[in-house]
C-alpha cells in the first residue's frame, strides 16, 4: 500500500521485518515443542533462542540467488546460530511457517482493527446522544418521506459497526489457525503434538484437516469481512456526501483553517474525506474477489494465491485501518445544521405529513382510497412550487374541513408524532 495511505500502526504489520520476526516465532515454538517431547536437545533450543536473527537485507540478498523467500530465510538465520541451526526446520515444509505465521499477522491485524472499531462506536453512539432529538426529514428514493432526528440515523450507523463488531470477533477464531504438519499435511516427518504444543505456545488451534497450506476458505472469509465493514463505511460516507451538497446543507465535513477546496473556486468547502472512503472501498471489494479466486487451488498444494496474498492482505488490512480512523475522526467532529434541516423538512408546507392526513381522514370514516386521492392531490398541488404549501390547500378544502377540525388538522403536522417511539431504539443500542 502506498504512503499516504498507511498509518504506522498498522503499517508496522506488513513490514519485511515484522514477517520475518512472526516466521522466527513459529520457528522458534516449533523447536521449543520438539525438545520438550525429546526430539531435539533442549541445550539446542536454548542457543537457537539466544543467537537466532535475521537481517531483512541479507534475507532479500540471498533470495535473489536461491529464488525461495523461506530457504533464504533460513540461512540467515543460521549465519547467526551455527551448529544448533540444523535443528531449525527439522520436519517442516515452506507452508508450516508461512501458513502459521501469517495467522499471527492476521491475528495481531484484526486485533487493532477491533481496537479501531470500538472507537468508531463510542464516537458514533455520542453523536447520536447529541442529536437524538435533532428532527430531520426522512428520504426514500433520495425524496423527501416523513419526519426522522438524526440521532435515528445515527442509530442505525452505530447497530451495523456493532454487528461488523461482532463478526471480527468471530473471525479472530476462524484465523487464529496454524499447521506444522509437513509436506502434505500428513504428519509424516513431524507428529501432531508437535503442532499441538507448537500452535498452543503461539496462541492458535492447530488447522483439524490441512494440507501442505491451510486452506483458502478462512483467508477469503478474511478479506470479505473487511470488505463488508468497508462498504458500511462507504454507505455512511454517501450519506455524508449527499447530506452536504450545497441545496441540502444538512451535514458537513470539518474544513480546517487554511485548507483549501478547488484551484479554480475559492468558495468550494468539498466533501474530500467521505470521497476518499467511497473510493478506498471499492479497492477492498476487489480485494475481497481475488481472496476467493484463492480458495481453489490445485490438488493438496499449489501457490497461485501467494502473489495474490502479498497484494491484497496487507492492503486490506492497512486501508481498513486507514478508514477506521478516517471515519471516527470524520463522524467525531462532524458539523451539523439543525435549522437547515428543519427548512428542507418544511419545504412545500409539510407535504410530508401527508400519510398522517391520510390515516387521520379514514379514520373519519372516509374510505381509503377517497382518502389517497384527496391527500394526493393536494400534496401534488403543492409539490415544486415556491408558493406551494400543503397544509393551507388541506385546510382549505371542504372535503378535509367537512370530517376534521382545525386542531387535528394541526395535530396532523406535529412531527413528534413521528418521534414517539424511537426512545425503544435508543434504550436498545445505549444512546
Amino acid at each position: 500500500m502506498i504512503e499516504r495511505y498507511t498509518l504506522p500502526e498498522m503499517g508496522n504489520l506488513w513490514t519485511d521485518a515484522y514477517k520475518f520476526k512472526t516466521w522466527l516465532q513459529v520457528e522458534i515454538a516449533v523447536c521449543e515443542a520438539q525438545a520438550e517431547l525429546g526430539y531435539i536437545p533442549a541445550e539446542a533450543v536454548a542457543e537457537i533462542k539466544a543467537k537466532a536473527n535475521f537481517d531483512p537485507k541479507r534475507v532479500l540478498e540471498i533470495e535473489a540467488e536461491v529464488r525461495h523467500d523461506v530457504i533464504a530465510f533460513l540461512t540467515n538465520v543460521n549465519e547467526y546460530v551455527g551448529d544448533a541451526g540444523r535443528y531449525i526446520h527439522l520436519g517442516l515444509t515452506s507452508s508450516d511457517v508461512l501458513d502459521t505465521a501469517l495467522a499471527l499477522q492476521l491475528v495481531a491485524s484484526l486485533d487493532l482493527l477491533l481496537q479501531h472499531v470500538q472507537a468508531l462506536i463510542d464516537v458514533i453512539r455520542q453523536k447520536a446522544k447529541e442529536h437524538r432529538y435533532t428532527v430531520m426529514i426522512g428520504r426514500s428514493h433520495g425524496i423527501h418521506a416523513e419526519p426522522i432526528t438524526f440521532g435515528f440515523k445515527l442509530a442505525g450507523w452505530l447497530a451495523e459497526v456493532l454487528r461488523h463488531q461482532e463478526r471480527l470477533q468471530i473471525l479472530r477464531k476462524t484465523i487464529a489457525v496454524g499447521k506444522i504438519s509437513g509436506a502434505v499435511g500428513t504428519y509424516a516427518n513431524i507428529e501432531p503434538r508437535v503442532e499441538a504444543i507448537a500452535c498452543q505456545k503461539l496462541g492458535l488451534q492447530p488447522d483439524p484437516a490441512s494440507t501442505q497450506v491451510i486452506s483458502r476458505d478462512r483467508h477469503a472469509d478474511f478479506v470479505q469481512q473487511l470488505a463488508l465493514l468497508a462498504a458500511s463505511i462507504e454507505r455512511f460516507a454517501v450519506e455524508i456526501r449527499n447530506l452536504q451538497k450545497t441545496d441540502v446543507l444538512e451535514v458537513e465535513e470539518f474544513f480546517a483553517k487554511g485548507q483549501k477546496g478547488s484551484s479554480a473556486m475559492p468558495h468550494k468547502r468539498n466533501p474530500i474525506r467521505s470521497e476518499r472512503l467511497t473510493g478506498m472501498a471499492r479497492i477492498i471489494r476487489s480485494h475481497a474477489v481475488a481472496a476467493l479466486e484463492n480458495v481453489a487451488l490445485w490438488h493438496e498444494r499449489d501457490i497461485s494465491h501467494s502473489s495474490v496474498e502479498r497484494v491484497i492482505l496487507p492492503d486490506a488490512c492497512i486501508l481498513t485501518h486507514f478508514m477506521l480512523v478516517e471515519t471516527t475522526d470524520l463522524v467525531k467532529n462532524l458539523l451539523v445544521y439543525p435549522e437547515n434541516m428543519a427548512r428542507n423538512m418544511n419545504v412545500y408546507g409539510g407535504v410530508v405529513f401527508s400519510q398522517r392526513v391520510l390515516l387521520t381522514l379514514v379514520e373519519k370514516g372516509i374510505s381509503r382510497e377517497e382518502a389517497y386521492k384527496i391527500v394526493q392531490e393536494n400534496a401534488h398541488t403543492a409539490w415544486n412550487k415556491p408558493e406551494g404549501n400543503f397544509r393551507d390547500l388541506i385546510s382549505k378544502d371542504p372535503r378535509v374541513t367537512a370530517k376534521l377540525s382545525p386542531a387535528e388538522i394541526a395535530a396532523c403536522f406535529d412531527p413528534q408524532h413521528h418521534l414517539q417511539h424511537l426512545e425503544q431504539i435508543y434504550q436498545r443500542l445505549g444512546i
